[in-house]
């Protein structure tokens, strides 16, 4: 493919440019298929919902518009009057369903005025925004008063606003530092225009296709923040990869080949590397999907779109690109007639390239002269960073853990200040015969009369019993006073699902129950995450042993892929913990402690199976580099001091990219995304600077041919070379 668009240069650009916009088309003709609640449900909770869905019982949207002084006592005149308005204003909207009396607060400074919205959960962000504009109305008709609007559905569109500013920021402060960081390697800016254009026009690509195969895996909704995340890493880093092996060619060859030949030499050896390092993450980001998680899927699916679109990228519109600049500077070098100039300019090159290759020798002096010291060292190291995630706490981070900034979640805190029984409601579901329907009413009666006496439980707002029209199911919602994820709303599921049920609903003969809402759905969510993580894992470890494995012909070089894969996640997770959980990270960075006391229950499993495929970028460039100067009869513990240091530039200068990418993810206030972007960028940079030149040089030092088991091939051209005289494995290292 290379060599075809080498020849055909602007045929090259032409089938990729005509990808990327069929792709952003069609894309954009059929539209995103976003995913529904039922691909959400998982466990009990989910069974429940199921349940309350087919009796027509789904829960309703809501939202509450609260009345309180600005400062002082409540003006109880002024927020009758503002009641009133207020309630005229949402009737007469067609979007409202019905507005209840307004309901006092126990101190009486907070009036609530309850709106139950028309339609679904599913449903409900599309009607937030009239009632908005009616509740800023009333503010303005009575200023003396604050009058605000708060709920999931305003809560969840103020959420979706501030990710979309926040990817806007990322982006505003990525392309300029990749920009700057992609000058300070190629020092032209044509050649750093060439990986940044290949790697938007990758992601353009991607957001079409992935707009496409929304129809067959719904979205979860964050396709994008991945999109960009993961399109501007990998695709800057392939190109990255290209480009450099390129320069390394046209230096050596001082002008003797012509652009073709040199970008074939490039195909045949990093573009190699690239595909077989973007099947690597492929591969171990299609392990999500083992999760049957909605929103694991969608990671999954967005991260292989543009890896895929990265690597078909430089395989078409990268070699062509290339053959058009090395050919236009040619023509300007013989119009000029600066030969001189230009051979003083190779030989500049390869004197930057050897002043490069001094630093990287002395660097990987240790690991070639005692690698079984700096083995030892960096591994220990390693450890030790890795320690504190044995003591990792997960939780499913919700409005408790959001960002303050949104208005709707400021609105929510006075409104679980003045009226803590609407922190949390556990809905009940009971399906059962429609003889039994009675029976049912009494159980779920008697429910509610335990929990009344139950300080678990609110004793405020009534319990509200609802029946479908056919009798067969019932839902009874039971409020609980504390935060979602205070040890008491767990008590409080617990107490329910393993006391309460069994003695009252459980004797109804026929009757099936299950419990959901926010906190039984964290709860099971956890416990299906938990369920399906050995088997996420353990295929994730298998199908990395068996891609190393064949792509280096080496199941010695399999199993140290996983084992420097496992360290590299392992001492970034111990990172994270110490920064977020233990909140270090608000003392350096003052992120909002809200964020920082535990884990993202989904960061763990999505950081591990996108760090497996991220180290196999360079596991695979460093050591097709070791393994070509070996394939070359050059002795092993030799090869691999020559492979790391010709590779070492190009992986360094990757790596500052990706961490610039991913550290601007700190930025964005969702603690999920502050948490995946932080431990990205810490196991970056511990993989480029730790794992690949101290611990893969010293470990292949030691195992010397033995790193190649059982490669006849291999064993041949070291043969060889030694029978015709190679440098000798002790002159490894000496001056």
């Amino acid at each position: 493919m290379a060599t075809w668009s080498a020849r055909r240069p602007w045929r090259g650009v032409a089938v990729w440019l005509a990808f990327v916009v069929l792709s952003l088309a069609v894309g954009t003709a059929v539209g995103t298929h976003q995913a529904t609640a039922d691909d959400y449900r998982t466990g009990e909770a989910g069974r429940a919902e199921r349940m309350a869905a087919q009796g027509h019982l789904d829960h309703e949207p809501v939202e509450q518009v609260l009345i309180s002084a600005r400062s002082g006592p409540l003006d109880r005149a002024a927020a009758d009057a503002a009641v009133r308005d207020i309630t005229v204003r949402m009737r007469a909207l067609p979007e409202v369903k019905r507005v209840a009396p307004a309901v006092r607060s126990a101190d009486g400074g907070t009036l609530r005025v309850e709106v139950t919205m028309k339609g679904t959960d599913a449903e409900d962000k599309k009607y937030v925004a009239p009632l908005a504009a009616q509740t800023a109305a009333a503010q303005r008709a009575h200023p003396a008063l604050r009058v605000e609007e708060t709920g999931s559905p305003s809560i969840s569109v103020g959420v979706d606003t501030q990710r979309d500013n926040d990817l806007a920021l990322s982006e505003a402060i990525t392309l300029p530092i990749t920009l700057l960081t992609l000058l300070a390697v190629f020092g032209s800016a044509v050649m750093v225009a060439v990986p940044l254009v290949l790697a938007l026009t990758s992601i353009a690509a991607a957001v079409g296709m992935s707009m496409i195969v929304s129809h067959l895996l719904p979205d979860a909704g964050v396709g994008m923040n991945v999109i960009i995340l993961m399109g501007m890493a990998v695709g800057v880093d392939y190109t990255l990869f290209y480009l450099k092996r390129e320069r390394e060619e046209r230096a050596r060859s001082g002008g003797r080949i012509g652009p073709e030949a040199l970008v074939e030499l490039a195909a045949a050896t990093s573009g190699r590397a690239i595909v077989a390092s973007g099947l690597a993450v492929v591969v171990s980001t299609a392990t999500l999907y083992l999760a049957t998680d909605i929103v694991f899927s969608s990671l999954a699916t967005c991260t292989i779109i543009v890896v895929l679109a990265a690597v078909l990228s430089s395989l078409t519109a990268l070699p062509a690109l290339l053959v058009v600049i090395v050919r236009r500077a040619e023509r300007r070098a013989a119009r000029r007639a600066e030969r001189r100039a230009a051979k003083g300019a190779t030989r500049r090159a390869a004197k930057d390239h050897a002043g490069a290759g001094r630093v990287w020798t002395a660097l990987l002096r240790p690991a070639s002269r005692r690698p079984a010291l700096t083995l030892c060292v960096s591994v220990l190291l390693m450890l030790g960073l890795a320690a504190p995630a044995l003591g990792m706490q997960l939780r499913v981070l919700n409005k408790d853990s959001m960002s303050r900034e949104i208005p709707a979640l400021r609105a929510y805190d006075r409104l679980t200040t003045a009226f803590p029984e609407l922190r949390i409601q556990h809905q009940v579901v009971v399906q059962a015969p429609v003889d039994r329907s009675a029976e049912v009413t009494r159980a779920l009666r008697e429910l509610e009369r335990r929990t009344e006496r139950d300080p678990l439980f609110a004793h405020r707002i009534r319990p509200v019993l609802r029946t479908s029209a056919d009798h067969r199911i019932h839902t009874l919602y039971l409020a609980v006073p504390y935060k979602l994820s205070s040890p008491e709303a767990l008590a409080s599921l617990d107490r329910l699902r393993k006391d309460y049920l069994p003695h009252t609903v459980g004797t109804v003969a026929g009757a099936q129950f299950a419990v959901t809402g926010d906190v039984p759905h964290d709860t099971d969510y956890l416990a299906h995450q938990d369920e399906k993580l050995p088997l996420v894992v353990g295929m994730l470890l298998l199908l990395t042993f068996v891609m190393t494995a064949l792509v280096f012909r080496s199941l010695v070089l399999g199993l140290i892929g996983v084992v420097l894969n496992l360290l590299s996640a392992a001492a970034a997770f111990g990172l994270v913990v110490v920064f977020f959980q233990h909140g270090l990270a608000s003392t350096l960075f003052g992120f909002d402690p809200a964020a920082t006391n535990a884990i993202g229950s989904r960061v763990p499993l999505f950081l591990f199976v996108i760090l497996f495929g991220l180290s196999m970028d360079y596991q695979v460039f460093v050591v097709s580099r070791i393994r070509e100067a070996a394939l070359a009869g050059v002795p092993t513990r030799q090869a691999v001091l020559q492979g790391t240091v010709t590779s070492a530039k190009v992986v360094t200068s990757a790596a500052a990219v990706m961490v610039t990418v991913f550290a601007t993810f700190m930025l964005l206030h969702l603690a999920e995304m502050k948490q995946i972007g932080f431990s990205l960028a810490v196991a970056v940079l511990l993989d480029a600077f730790v794992i690949r030149v101290m611990i893969l040089p010293a470990a292949l030092t030691l195992l010397g041919r033995a790193t190649w088991w059982p490669s006849r091939g291999m064993r041949r051209a070291q043969e060889r070379g030694a029978a015709a005289g190679n440098v000798p494995l002790q002159a490894v290292g000496s001056p």
